[in-house]
């Protein structure tokens, strides 16, 4: 498969056997989406040829492939912002025959008894335009779980949830393997492919350059397989003294047009040189968050409560003028909050910071110094991107897209709270260990770090203190000398926190 002068997927030959679990890793850009995508009709190979059941297949269209029993959950969501979550799960599966009404309460019914059965919780009157990402992400999981498909595609099916959510997932996932349903898995996370995958296939560069059982080989060994090098899954983060107040969020109140209450007295500081994570299942109040914290509150939403940035409340000012305060901030929804996908890479590298006059000249900008800060980008971060001056951001993989992103917001000038929503959500390992080096070197430069994830590992391996947030309110919190301690616990430390996010 070509895109251009770019080949995705290079003469790969791959078998994955019926009523198994077949994880494919590798990093980002080798070719594992645009693998699946092959085999959900989404993308016509340039030539080979793919087989089901040993009967040879060509899907001119995805619904074809949906016909053949295939079903594919991507990275980046197909749902409808203006309908509501029914709508969205009943499109192309309306139960009904044409010019005949839409049962809408039996498929309301459906959605809630089948998000009940696999403790996915969503709304099925919400507008997917108003969930979090998260809450997107379950939305994606039940249409595929509707659908009854015999070759489930999952594409990072993990990437926004928590490990008890993960855990209920993958007993899911191993109970339809036993009834015959074949289950491919594309995930970053090398725990889960060896926990619940039978078979795993490793790409590098759209080719495949081994197929093993999964428990022959070792969390580091797969991670050095799939990067083409060693690499490191320990950092190093040593105990600081923080300073200053930098963020101060009192009794913070955020009230949906409906009525629901989504913060209810949310309290915290954060103080200059620390990383204050945030622990919590999505649709627990951090989109609410980071909207207030960022000016972005939608119309008809009432706050109340007090936010300050180095002293100044941030009530009634614009996005702008919240960032000439120094912040910055890595969203959790990167098409929607963070670029333009058809712009090129080098733009995305700029955008929100075009009105910094080191990238102009005279009235325009200066092509120059664009081009220099994309040159040092892309190196620094391993962007992979044959022509970031014309390549739209679009045509890079998920993982890179996230780096453009990272890249753009912790090389910004006058910094002092850094908000990261997500920030390694589809990064690899590869990109992971030189990512969050990057964010200690911020902390210790002295920036205050607001850090939410639903990675309770990146959590407790970069935070100071963490607060556990349910229901719009921090349930608890580790303080810095707990944090410190307990970091060497582990996967103990993980089950504390999930007990008071759940």
């Amino acid at each position: 498969m070509r895109f251009g002068g770019i080949t995705a997927v290079d003469n790969v030959s791959l078998e994955i056997g019926e009523g198994s679990i077949h994880a494919v890793v590798g990093e980002n850009g080798a070719g594992k989406s645009t693998l699946m995508k092959i085999i959900a009709g989404l993308c016509r190979p340039a030539s080979g040829t793919l087989f089901i059941k040993g009967r040879p297949a060509v899907f001119a269209s995805p619904r074809q492939a949906i016909k053949a029993g295939i079903g594919m959950l991507h990275q980046h969501f197909m749902l409808v912002p203006e309908l509501t979550v029914a709508e969205n799960i009943m499109l192309g599966h309306e139960q009904s025959r044409l010019l005949s009404p839409v049962p809408k309460q039996k498929i309301r019914s459906m959605v809630r008894g089948c998000a009940e059965a696999y403790g996915l919780e969503v709304d099925p009157d919400a507008r997917c335009g108003d969930l979090s990402v998260g809450e997107e992400q379950r939305v994606e999981l039940l249409k595929l779980l509707l659908r009854d498909a015999s070759i489930m595609i999952l594409d990072e099916p993990t990437a926004v949830l928590t490990p008890q959510e993960t855990g209920r997932l993958f007993d899911t996932l191993r109970a339809l393997s036993a009834k015959g349903r074949t289950i491919i898995l594309i995930t970053h996370k090398l725990d889960e492919v060896l926990s619940v995958a039978d078979t795993l296939s490793v790409m590098q560069k759209g080719r495949i350059v081994g197929t093993m059982p999964a428990g022959s080989v070792s969390r580091q060994e797969l991670a050095e397989m799939m990067v083409g090098r060693s690499v490191s899954l320990q950092l190093e983060n040593p105990a600081h003294e923080p300073r200053e107040r930098v963020l101060e969020v009192r009794d913070l109140r955020f009230r949906l047009p409906k009525g629901a209450e989504k913060l209810r007295g949310l309290s915290f500081t954060i103080r200059a040189g620390e990383i204050y994570g945030i622990a919590g299942v999505e649709g627990n109040g951090q989109a609410e968050l980071l909207q207030v914290l960022g000016g972005h509150v939608p119309h008809g939403c009432v706050t109340s409560g007090e936010v300050l940035l180095k002293g100044v409340p941030l009530s009634g000012l614009r996005p702008d003028e919240i960032s000439g305060l120094g912040l910055s901030q890595v969203p959790e929804n990167r098409l929607r909050d963070a670029v333009v996908g058809e712009f090129p890479v080098s733009l995305n590298l700029i955008l929100g910071r075009h009105r910094e006059k080191a990238f102009h000249r005279g009235p325009g900008f200066s092509k120059a110094a664009i081009e220099a800060c994309t040159a040092r980008l892309v190196k620094e971060y391993d962007i992979r991107c044959p022509d970031p001056e014309f390549q739209p951001l679009l045509s890079l993989s998920g993982g890179n897209q996230q780096k453009v992103v990272v890249a753009r917001e912790l090389t910004r000038p006058g910094i002092s709270l850094l908000i990261l929503a997500q920030p390694t959500r589809g990064v690899d390992i590869g990109a992971i260990e030189s990512i969050h080096p990057k964010i200690l070197e911020a902390r210790r430069a002295g920036m205050a770090i607001l850090l939410i994830s639903t990675e309770l590992e990146e959590l407790t391996a970069l935070s100071t203190r963490i607060g556990c947030l349910y229901r719009g309110t921090i349930r608890h919190e580790f303080g810095m000398e707990e944090t410190a301690r307990k970091r060497t616990e582990g996967i103990l430390f993980h089950r504390e926190i999930g007990l008071h996010i759940t």
